[in-house]
């Protein structure tokens, strides 16, 4: 039998290559032309501690992570026992033999996968054995393979070539142990392979990129999960001429930087999760008032305190939306796939640069961690904005106006005072209760040029909407796809700019009788929000620290549209 899908799970203990296996078996795949996406999910030991992950390949574009699963790789007993009930009618285990015994099981295929490795001298190809398995069992090419692990391991070392031999024998003994068992769950259609190039990346790293190209070149950070692959990145990548990161010593001291680094004409980032952007607050308040360009970007996990450092959640919407005292509302995009991320990072940049303020990109652990095909961008196509400079001599009153006006750089022509009391003009501190009906006026105004987000509608005239936001957009897409084909009547509206939300978006849902949005949060925070602007909404949530599965939303959505139609029945 033929298949168009793949969805494979690697479960066990962290450090026994369960990571390193699904990532792996998504390079290969993708770099034949299937698309891929993987998830992860670890405890927050440094070492050990379950944890699996999941890989998806399909012919098609892969939306989610996938719901029931074609295999399972169990690298112990533990892994067989928590994870066993998630495998599909027809579905295959192959598990690792030095550690439990399945005999008892028609479809499992038991391999000692640290054993067969060292035979081949390098211990190290464990994930190789089972990469191989499971070509194997979907009838992959060993040409798909051997590419794969030359390009993989070609680094210019002195023995890369004996390297390279020894994963692509480990990847042989995987697949000669599923031949000897005749087990086979369906060979893969070919790939699609499409007339454009590809790559493969994390969230976090397409974030990186993104902020590069949006030119970004000041970066200061404190590590925290799951954000701080963004800071180790930097440090690698961003630095030259012009160009600075560094590991500050708190989360305090990195937004202080940033408004410094703002001030002085750079275009400054730094990266934090729920507890480090709380301590954040005040600085950014700071930069609000001053009118001072910035971004952070915020990988969401789950809370209050530590909470699930690194399970992923949707838990900080409101908090990066108002995160100071007094009247502010910070601008906020939340991209929804790992394309999204480049793409949102490099309109945050922007953003900051046009509004002369503070920006949030609010990403997640999910989609930090996942990896996806994606389009390579055309950056000759993907603009950059560059805030308004004062050419002005000294004197200039930069604050004396309705709303953006030309920013002073220190050094040149226009002086100011970048002050977090209330103030005049130039800056200089003021009480008076007009002048802060004046300026509140302007700082509230200057959002409205960031209103030019664009947004996605399908079935736009139905009168109830599915709206996610950040990353439930790929599962809820997925299941949108399995409503319309069952004969659902309902729309699809999404956006990653999450405030100011494009007006005509939010004039369309401000139309509709019902809007539904998937949230993995408890106090449905996206759908809380469009109430206050008028918009019938209520949130279909999720807290368990896991993304949503598709057939429970479209199991979700189902009930919430029949309850509707109960509700405005005829009597």
């Amino acid at each position: 039998m033929n298949k168009d899908d793949l969805i494979v799970r690697f479960a066990g203990e962290g450090g026994q290559g369960v990571v390193t296996s699904a990532e792996g078996l998504a390079q290969a795949a993708t770099q034949t032309g299937y698309n891929a996406q993987t998830f992860a999910t670890f405890p927050s030991q440094i070492l050990g501690g379950p944890t699996w992950t999941q890989t998806r390949i399909s012919v098609n574009p892969v939306l989610s992570s996938g719901d029931e699963l074609d295999v399972l790789v169990c690298f112990n007993e533990q892994a067989y026992l928590n994870h066993s009930e998630s495998l599909g009618a027809d579905g295959v285990i192959v598990y690792n033999s030095a550690e439990l015994e399945l005999a008892d099981h028609d479809n499992a295929i038991g391999i000692n996968f640290d054993e067969l490795a060292k035979s081949t001298g390098n211990a190290r190809a464990a994930n190789m054995v089972v990469i191989g398995a499971l070509a194997e069992l979907v009838a992959m090419k060993q040409d798909i393979l051997d590419d794969f692990v030359t390009r993989k391991f070609t680094r210019g070392r002195p023995n890369d070539k004996e390297i390279i031999e020894s994963n692509i024998k480990a990847m042989g003994l995987g697949r000669t142990e599923v031949k000897q068992r005749g087990v086979s769950i369906g060979q893969l259609n070919p790939s699609k392979r499409p007339d454009y190039d590809q790559v493969l990346m994390n969230g976090n790293v397409a974030i990186c990129l993104g902020a590069m190209h949006a030119g970004v070149d000041f970066y200061a950070g404190y590590p925290i999960s799951p954000a701080t692959s963004i800071l180790v990145w930097m440090e690698k990548n961003l630095p030259a001429p012009n160009k600075f990161v560094h590991q500050v010593s708190s989360e305090i001291e990195a937004i202080t930087a940033l408004v410094g680094a703002g001030f002085a004409g750079k275009k400054p980032m730094t990266a934090t999760a729920g507890p480090g952007f709380s301590l954040m607050s005040e600085g950014l308040g700071l930069g609000w008032m001053a009118e001072i360009p910035l971004v952070v970007v915020d990988v969401q996990r789950g809370g209050p305190a530590t909470g699930l450092p690194t399970k992923t959640e949707q838990s900080d919407l409101m908090s990066t939306m108002f995160p100071a005292h007094g009247d502010i509302r910070l601008p906020v995009i939340a991209p929804g796939s790992v394309e999204e991320c480049f793409h949102g990072a490099v309109a945050a940049v922007n953003w900051a640069e046009r509004y002369q303020g503070p920006v949030i990109l609010l990403s997640e652990m999910a989609l930090s961690e996942r990896n996806q095909n994606l389009r390579k961008p055309d950056l000759s196509k993907v603009p950059v904005e560059n805030r308004d400079v004062n050419q002005n001599t000294n004197g200039y009153q930069r604050y004396d106006h309705s709303d953006v006006s030309p920013m002073p750089i220190p050094g040149g022509p226009g002086s100011y005072v970048a002050n977090g009391s209330e103030h005049d003009g130039i800056g200089d501190t003021t009480h008076l209760a007009e002048r802060h009906v004046q300026m509140t006026h302007r700082r509230w105004n200057k959002i409205k040029v960031l209103e030019d987000g664009d947004f996605e509608v399908d079935s736009i005239d139905s009168p109830i909407a599915l709206v996610p936001w950040g990353g439930t957009k790929g599962p809820t897409r997925e299941a949108y796809n399995k409503l319309i084909e069952s004969g659902a009547d309902i729309a699809w509206v999404y956006t990653m700019f999450i405030n100011p939300l494009p007006p005509q978006m939010l004039e369309t849902l401000r139309q509709k009788e019902l809007v539904l949005v998937p949230e993995l949060n408890y106090q449905g925070q996206f759908s809380m929000i469009l109430r206050s602007l008028g918009v019938n909404a209520i949130s279909i949530t999720q807290y368990t620290g896991l993304p949503f599965k598709v057939k429970d939303l479209v199991e979700r959505v189902n009930q919430q549209i029949e309850s509707y139609k109960q509700g405005h029945k005829k009597v």
